[in-house]
């Protein structure tokens, strides 16, 4: 572990705490916000579905332009800092929001700034690392990142029993960790005058966009697959409340998720490193077809907390993965694209797995909707193996 955090650049780790900063206020938003859109404003749980998947779906989708702006202005540093801010702002509308079309605009100007920052951020540490140590400086990066995930909803729980279940109260201890993000970066993140492999003569075309390798599409191919298998997380809260989570506790749902993704994540990275990235994808997508299967038949409180643990087991061995292979497969000079593609394309299987969700929660009940997931995932693992089959022959 020495050997290895020597090597990881320091602006991975600053990115890394940018990130946890960040996570840290918008999973406490996060783990309170789809029960007070229900018990408190009255949406019901297509409603749910459909915001989560276009706010979602929104973020996924500006990343491609933002990417792209990331390889054309070789600057990624700029809309590093526009979309975490623009993300730390939205924070004060949460608390001040007066009715449920507030509360829907300010979640989607939540996930704008997400869409703006994550492309050039993922692009940066892939050009400040070397191929060796990407998959766990991608890790490191999630690690941190889902200890912000670990922390938020625990003051969500924290802040809910103090203020006596007062949604609003608790969405101002938000503000805080967001506004410390945007600091750390302006005084700690820097980046290198170009990408080493761009040619100063040549400016960025519509057409680059041909240079992307067959290898960086099927990643994306299995992405989007996987994506349809794993709809928002606010499904995880609601089964929660359905099966006798009262709203105050329901976000250890979440904590439960993030610390086995927390966990996961950097190992993950590590293995990826060491030529384990087949290995590992199988054994992501066993893991969420698990959480569906538990969840789906979920009857009590500890049920549901363990297909959520399955779940962020899930998250820890692909995510990190997922992108250090986008890394590694776009050229050097078109990572941010690479990243705004990959997705872009996730964006469009996330809105349609949110909204079947949420349609089949309402139509058919809970069940249906982690039934519905786990047979997208083995899908994705049956094309997946036996694509794999195909190129080892």
């Amino acid at each position: 572990m020495a050997k290895a955090r020597a090597t990881i650049p320091r602006g991975v780790w600053v990115l890394g705490a940018v990130s946890l900063c960040m996570d840290m206020s918008s999973e406490l938003v996060h783990a309170l916000l789809p029960l007070y859109m229900a018990t408190v404003l009255g949406a019901s749980a297509l409603f749910i579905g459909v915001v989560e998947g276009i706010a979602e779906s929104l973020a996924l989708i500006l990343k491609l332009f933002s990417g792209v702006l990331s390889d054309w202005f070789r600057k990624r540093k700029p809309l590093i800092l526009l979309g975490y801010g623009f993300a730390a702002l939205s924070k004060f509308a949460f608390p001040l929001a007066p009715s449920l079309g507030w509360i829907v605009a300010a979640r989607f100007a939540d996930r704008v700034g997400k869409g703006i920052r994550n492309a050039p951020r993922d692009a940066l540490i892939a050009d400040i690392t070397s191929a060796e140590i990407r998959g766990r400086s991608f890790g490191l990066r999630q690690a941190l990142d889902t200890i912000g995930g670990i922390s938020g909803p625990l003051l969500a729980l924290g802040g809910m029993l103090w203020f006596a279940s007062d949604y609003r109260a608790v969405f101002w201890i938000a503000v805080v960790p967001a506004v410390l993000c945007v600091a750390l970066i302006v005084i700690g993140v820097d980046e290198p005058e170009a990408p080493a492999a761009h040619d100063e003569s040549k400016r960025l075309r519509f057409s680059d966009w041909k240079r992307l390798p067959a290898a960086f599409w099927f990643i994306v191919a299995v992405a989007s697959v996987l994506t349809l298998a794993r709809f928002s997380e606010a499904f995880l809260l609601l089964r929660a409340q359905d099966v006798g989570f009262g709203a105050a506790y329901a976000p250890l749902v979440m904590v439960a998720m993030s610390i086995v993704y927390a966990v996961t994540a950097y190992p993950a990275g590590v293995a990826a490193d060491r030529g384990g990235s087949t290995w590992l994808l199988v054994a992501g997508l066993a893991a969420l077809i698990a959480a569906d299967l538990v969840l789906a038949g979920a009857t009590g409180v500890w049920t549901v907390v363990a297909g959520a643990a399955l779940w962020g087991l899930h998250m820890g061995l692909t995510q990190g993965l997922l992108a250090a292979l986008v890394a590694n497969a776009s050229p050097a000079d078109l990572r941010g694209t690479g990243f705004g593609v990959f997705n872009l394309v996730c964006g469009v299987a996330l809105l349609l797995a949110s909204t079947i969700a949420g349609w089949l929660w309402d139509a058919y009940g809970p069940a249906f909707t982690f039934y519905a997931g786990a047979s997208f995932a083995a899908i994705a693992g049956v094309g997946f193996l036996a694509y794999q089959r195909r190129v080892t022959r």
